[in-house]
């Protein structure tokens, strides 16, 4: 595997020094960025994750977030923050974080997570089908890219796993507890209400195409390969 070039954002100054002397030795390329604002400007295709700070001067972490998941920059975010509470949480992975690492943080620990991820980053562009269609639906599992009628179709990191999940298996029925094993991982705290608010939501995106999105009552959802009819004139 190639070098891996990580944005470390965080306005102090030890902080991003600790990081990115610790983070170096561990093989990666560092950059650094104090605000949000010099990390928007410095991000580029290159960078296979950003470890950001949520609480800084300016445009906070959170924001720097929605603003990329909105141009559709599916870059992975490592949120660095003092902040602890469910609801902050639940704001961080709403706006597409990966991971969250709590301050102060162990520099293990954090070595462990960037890994983690990365790794998970690396594996699925080298191993999992490029591009997913069905009809005018096409999902790019690289650039995380969904296009409906080659229309740029937002969605956020849960949305975007669930769909990859459904489509990568089409006719499959997966419970619940399935999809929430498979995107939120080790999120013990997620109930399985969550998959239902996600998957309503991705429905409403997807136009005719969530249709394609089957509930079995005592089952669970599995998505349908073949492409929904509609009229054209309507």
């Amino acid at each position: 595997m190639s070098q891996i070039k990580i944005l470390v954002v965080d306005d102090e100054e030890d902080i991003r020094e600790i990081l990115q002397f610790n983070l170096e030795n561990e093989g990666f390329i560092i950059e650094t960025a104090s605000s949000g604002e010099e990390a928007l400007e410095k991000l580029s295709p290159e960078h296979k994750l950003i470890l950001l700070d949520v609480m800084m001067d300016g445009i906070s972490g959170f924001r720097v977030a929605e603003k990329l998941r909105k141009e559709n920059i599916h870059v992975p975010i490592i949120f660095l923050t003092a902040k602890g509470s469910e609801n902050d949480m639940l704001t961080g992975f709403s706006v597409g974080a990966d991971d969250y690492i709590y301050k102060p943080f162990s520099i293990k620990e954090v070595i462990a997570r960037v890994k983690a991820v990365t790794r998970r980053g690396y594996e699925a562009g080298s191993s999992e089908q490029k591009i997913i269609t069905v009809g005018d639906l096409k999902l790019n599992i690289v650039s995380k890219h969904l296009e409906l009628r080659n229309e740029d179709i937002v969605l956020t990191k849960k949305e975007f796993e669930i769909l990859k999940l459904l489509m990568q298996h089409p006719q499959q029925m997966f419970t619940r507890s399935e999809i929430l094993k498979n995107v939120w991982k080790d999120e013990s705290y997620v109930l399985e209400r969550t998959v239902d608010v996600h998957i309503a939501r991705l429905r409403k995106k997807l136009n005719e195409y969530g249709s394609l999105i089957t509930n079995r009552s005592g089952y669970g959802y599995s998505f349908s390969d073949s492409a929904p009819i509609y009229d054209n004139e309507n």
